[in-house]
């Protein structure tokens, strides 16, 4: 959109649809500062109480020599052949669940040495493919150049019965789709849809976890498993082990009793599994036993991300920590992600902050700008901006320039304090420093104003970004929505998004969407809800009658519900989906009446359908009007 356009737009936006404005607005407008007064130098990295004095080499050659970095190095500097293969052997590397694991998380950025070391370990050293270190290589080769290669090991899940959990499809799914392979995409979901079918539930699994959800574990349960004969299979434990999730305490009866009663052989997979259980079900003295014990079998934590998701921040430090003391450290990705993880927090605890940092420099790992970036993060967000300043000049005297990550970051704390007049200081430095405030930091910022229910401030400076070449996108649409909500302005934030959509082309998130729906329909305001489910239907996004259903049953016409039949489909006719689901709402709050007008305006395959002969019977009089 014409960047004019768009500036006349937002002025218009700003005057029509704010509260009065108040007086001072243009005071907070960003200037271009002559002159900026750097960060005084402070020691170096190292000596930041933040990292407990930890020198940057420090333990380096203790973490190198270890045999899973060892060979990962090995494999990243040469070329994949036959006397490469002689020369790993030689080697004689451990070749186990967890340290395929671990390579394969390594070498995740490059396909070609993933898949050429996965087929070796496989075909040359006897490795058994396991559902673990299959996804991480499925996620890897999830691209247009590898696409053979993927559909293979995709097979070769399928074929070992491995069922595919709905993240690794989300996962794997997205990749597809970033690669514009639509088609691929589409094969992808019904492949996963025939997996979860053909190996989900099978007889085994299903008959276990009936036999053990009956009743209280006790003799009659064990003698009842005993004589299902179910085979003691790895794939066969890990998938009952999960289904018996809601009930954790069982998970483990039958866990320890298949070890004890069985002689089943535990593994990585089955205890990862069983600590994920124990995790979800917050039963933290079992799970560090199951741990504890695990480990002392030789066994260690096939997915860090994974099982920290289901644990309370002191204890997902505690197992980074240590899993950092272990052979297959946490890779620097899971190391970001615990600290942001722990940002997230309301109020972040920077003694937990600390620990990862210093533990994870500990082990001898280099300090990258990311690792800045999550201590920075949590100290701006704690208000410990003093702090944060030392952290950036150590990040300025390692080489790293600070960025609109780092500034962000800084800008987020303060208006969080509601320190506004600050945070735009911020970003008149940035621009000192000649580091451009992009659409994200401006994003922040104005999503400070919208929590400190300070719209008028938020639309001022979503006027100023037009003269500074920033386009708006669905992030700061949808913040400004949940602004204009927030202050209770339902119609203006409906004129607002329309707008958005109609002159600054923008294709606003589907929650967006979603959201504005709903809150019209509760409020009755069906023609604006309408409009936008066009508006919707238009930019791609399936069609989302919920919302209306549940209000046009309670307080709707017939013609309201004709309406939505016809807003509803994407091509074509109405769904008979979409005229059940009206008509039986109807009939079930009551509306009767309404029901059978409804039901005599519906083609008449709806007429004769089974769920319509179920509520009003197998009647001429449903078959036509009366």
């Amino acid at each position: 959109m014409n960047r004019a356009k768009l500036l006349r737009l937002s002025s218009i936006l700003v005057n029509s649809l704010s509260s009065t404005r108040q007086s001072g607005l243009h005071s907070l407008r960003l200037n271009q500062v002559t002159h900026f007064s750097h960060f005084t130098q402070s020691p170096t990295f190292s000596r930041n109480p933040h990292f407990s004095n930890i020198s940057p080499n420090s333990h380096q050659s203790l973490y190198f020599s270890t045999t899973p970095d060892s060979l990962i190095n090995l494999i990243l500097s040469k070329d994949w052949s036959e006397e490469f293969e002689i020369e790993l052997g030689k080697l004689n590397p451990r070749v186990n669940h967890e340290s395929v694991v671990y390579v394969l998380k390594k070498l995740n950025r490059n396909p070609k040495k993933s898949l050429d070391f996965y087929k070796w370990v496989r075909d040359k050293k006897g490795f058994e493919p396991r559902y673990v270190p299959s996804t991480i290589l499925l996620k890897t080769l999830a691209s247009r150049e590898f696409l053979k290669d993927f559909w293979d090991v995709a097979e070769e899940m399928k074929g070992k019965g491995f069922c595919i959990d709905k993240h690794i499809y989300g996962a794997v799914n997205g990749a597809l789709e970033r690669e514009n392979l639509v088609t691929e995409a589409g094969v992808w979901t019904k492949f996963y849809e025939k997996m979860r079918e053909d190996n989900g539930e099978n007889d085994a699994v299903k008959g276990v976890v009936e036999v053990i959800m009956g009743s209280e574990w006790n003799e009659g349960v064990e003698s009842k498993l005993m004589k299902l004969g179910f085979p003691l299979a790895e794939n066969v434990v890990f998938r009952v082990v999960w289904n018996l999730k809601e009930e954790p305490l069982k998970a483990l009866k039958f866990f320890e009793w298949i070890a004890s009663s069985r002689k089943f052989e535990h593994n990585s997979v089955t205890y990862s599994r069983m600590a994920r259980v124990l995790a979800l079900g917050g039963l933290m003295d079992e799970f560090w036993n199951l741990v504890t014990k695990m480990r002392s079998k030789g066994y260690e934590i096939d997915n860090y991300v994974k099982l920290a998701r289901c644990l309370g921040k002191e204890h997902a430090v505690k197992l980074f920590e240590l899993m950092m003391d272990g052979p297959y450290k946490p890779t620097e990705t899971e190391c970001n992600w615990l600290l942001k993880m722990l940002a997230h927090e309301l109020d972040p605890d920077i003694e937990l902050v600390n620990r990862v940092v210093n533990k994870y420099v500990g082990a001898g790992n280099t300090h990258t700008k990311a690792l800045y970036d999550g201590l920075h993060r949590s100290l701006c967000k704690a208000g410990r901006f003093d702090e944060a300043k030392k952290v950036v000049e150590d990040m300025r005297n390692a080489g790293f320039k600070p960025d609109n990550i780092t500034y962000s970051q800084e800008v987020f704390g303060l208006c969080r304090l509601k320190r506004f007049e600050d945070a735009v200081k911020v970003l008149n430095q940035m621009e000192a420093e000649g580091c451009v405030p992009d659409i994200k930091t401006w994003t922040i910022l104005i999503q400070g104003y919208c929590i400190a229910g300070q719209l008028n401030e938020a639309l001022s400076c979503f006027a100023q970004m037009p003269e500074r070449n920033l386009d708006p996108d669905a992030d700061l649409l949808e913040v400004l929505i949940d602004g204009f909500l927030s202050q209770d302005k339902l119609l203006g934030a409906y004129k607002f998004l329309v707008e958005m959509v109609n002159k600054a082309c923008i294709k606003p998130w589907q929650a967006t969407y979603k959201l504005m729906i709903e809150k019209l329909a509760q409020d009755g305001k069906l023609n604006e809800a309408f409009n936008l489910l066009s508006m919707m239907k238009q930019q791609g996004y399936p069609p989302y009658p919920e919302p209306f259903t549940a209000h046009i049953s309670k307080s709707g016409t017939v013609e309201d519900a004709k309406k939505l039949l016809e807003a509803v489909p994407m091509n074509g006719l109405p769904s008979t989906e979409a005229y059940l689901n009206i008509i039986t709402s109807f009939f079930n709050i009551g509306r009767h009446s309404e029901a059978k007008d409804l039901l005599y305006n519906s083609p008449s395959h709806v007429r004769r359908h089974r769920i319509i002969k179920k509520l009003f019977g197998s009647k001429p009089s449903i078959n036509s009007p009366s």
